[in-house]
């Protein structure tokens, strides 16, 4: 008789193929009831070294995005009022490094914002990164003292083929470098004036 798991050379558990009709039936059953794959999640925050109202205004206007997204070239509108959910806007340039050496672009449709609570959410609707579905948040809170606590929180749909830590790693360390930018940002905006 065969032990019911063994340890393969992996260190990973293989089990037995003896299994009686009904273990292998009410497998079955599950497997039609299990809940469909949850989604991937993270989170990412920073300190921004301004008031809260500037912040806003930099993070909230789509053609303000290049100034600190590093990775994003243009940002352009094609759809709907800006700050009005169901605006579309594309961004392009590269967020996600492409094989071709081509440029990234997302397609995103704002869910919603509110300027009261300083937060907004877009969703990724089309793209050439793989990412279609991914939904991402951006809230503000003022920290005091002239600054703010952003916090980017977002959720992805799994990637077939792809290691969830490697790609929530990825995003969370893209997402940081567009939050400690957004201090150098406003202060070069405040120079223009």
């Amino acid at each position: 008789m065969q032990p019911q798991n063994q340890t393969s050379l992996q260190g990973k558990r293989t089990f037995s193929s003896h299994r009686t009709a009904q273990q292998q039936t009410s497998s079955r059953q599950q497997m039609a009831f299990a809940p469909m794959q949850r989604k991937w999640r993270g989170s990412i925050g920073g300190i921004v070294y301004a008031p809260i109202g500037k912040v806003w205004t930099m993070v909230s206007q789509a053609k303000k995005l290049p100034e600190w997204m590093p990775m994003v070239e243009r940002c352009t509108a094609l759809a709907g009022e800006e700050g009005v959910p169901g605006y579309v806007r594309l961004v392009s340039g590269f967020m996600f490094p492409q094989e071709d050496g081509e440029r990234s672009w997302i397609k995103e449709r704002l869910v919603s914002m509110d300027p009261s609570s300083h937060s907004y959410v877009y969703k990724m609707e089309a793209s050439n990164v793989g990412l279609d579905g991914s939904v991402n948040t951006l809230k503000l809170i003022d920290y005091g003292e002239d600054s703010t606590l952003v916090n980017w929180s977002f959720e992805i749909d799994p990637v077939e083929g792809a290691c969830k830590d490697s790609i929530i790693d990825y995003l969370g360390f893209l997402y940081k470098s567009c939050i400690n930018r957004i201090g150098g940002a406003i202060e070069a905006a405040s120079k223009k004036v």
